[in-house]
């Protein structure tokens, strides 16, 4: 069992811009801080970011807060392997299931359209489905901030 998502995310600024600030770790600060990280550290090594937060998990449901506790552990990795196209995977260590897909960047009219793609599997018998289905509205959540968080960093 899987649940995949795909988002949209359209930016006023060419895909170089775009590309530059998906690598910049002063934007990846500040996307961490507008999803409510407790903490986090960032890392960019050439075309490699590395996103270690951790986040409430206030509003989660009951069943799901057993497994996740008060904060979790988030590990996300892009690999750009080209300017314009990068694979994404998120992990929460030491939990059973990981997120994997692909962020591509293509102009659009005057500016650039961001698609990311992911697929969310969880390995828990019963729940995994529940679970599969809040950690991708969560992951919604997250870009939806992310791109709030990009639109600003581009019109400075």
């Amino acid at each position: 069992m899987a649940k995949s998502i795909r988002h949209e995310m359209p930016y006023d600024a060419p895909v170089e811009a775009v590309a530059a600030m998906l690598t910049d770790p002063a934007f990846r600060e500040e996307v961490c801080r507008a999803q409510g990280a407790v903490r986090h550290q960032v890392s960019v090594e050439g075309t490699t970011v590395t996103i270690d937060q951790w986040l409430p998990t206030a509003g989660v449901p009951s069943f799901a807060r057993k497994i996740v506790g008060d904060e979790t552990n988030i590990v996300q990795v892009e690999r750009w392997d080209t300017p314009s196209r990068g694979d994404i995977e998120v992990s929460i260590p030491g939990k059973p299931g990981d997120m994997r897909g692909s962020a591509v960047l293509v102009p659009s009219g005057t500016g650039t359209l961001e698609t990311v793609e992911l697929t969310v599997k969880v390995s828990i018998p019963l729940v995994g489905g529940k679970l599969e289905g809040l950690i991708a509205d969560l992951l919604l959540k997250a870009l939806k901030a992310e791109h709030r968080t990009g639109i600003a960093y581009l019109s400075r």
